[in-house]
């Protein structure tokens, strides 16, 4: 129990400072952000309590809207994430999967993983570019923002996931 949490708080204080010290700082084309610090919610296991996910979603988005001085967009976006994230592990995951299955691609193929991943990342974007625009009259620059900011959000996250399963395996 003390360890799980050490190692939550590990990841979430190594995301939120790569965060702040290299990824607010990258606008690729000047569109494109990435916003990596949402691995932190994928890599809770199935069966964890949902107030536990939504706690730590909430302050992981806050520490990340302390750090980049964005008012409740990450803390928003995350709380988000966090409450759908066991709905959506539930749904990729087979039936018959033990009920810590810890995500991943060892445990649940590379295609479910980016599945699962890719709609996650997907979600968190939409969310967090629309609250950070909060308007529609410059449409064209929150699609493209939006799009290529979860692309390489989600790239990021492959490959941070790629790392953790070979470092495990």
């Amino acid at each position: 129990m003390v360890i799980t949490f050490l190692q939550r708080m590990l990841w979430m204080v190594a995301l939120v400072a790569a965060q702040m010290m290299v990824f607010n700082y990258m606008h690729l084309f000047g569109y494109a952000t990435p916003l990596p610090f949402i691995y932190f919610l994928l890599l809770f296991p199935r069966g964890t309590q949902r107030w536990s996910i939504l706690l730590w979603g909430f302050i992981c988005g806050l520490l990340c809207d302390v750090v980049s001085l964005t008012p409740g967009i990450g803390a928003a976006s995350m709380t988000l994430i966090a409450f759908v994230q066991p709905l959506f592990l539930e749904h990729m995951v087979p039936k018959d999967a033990v009920d810590d299955l810890q995500p991943g691609i060892d445990t649940m193929g590379f295609w479910s993983y980016v599945r699962y991943a890719g709609l996650l990342t997907f979600l968190f974007s939409l969310c967090y570019f629309l609250v950070l625009s909060f308007n529609f009259f410059h449409i064209v620059d929150l699609g493209l923002s939006f799009v290529s900011s979860w692309l390489l959000t989600l790239l990021l996250c492959l490959s941070f996931e790629g790392v953790r399963s070979k470092r495990n395996g």
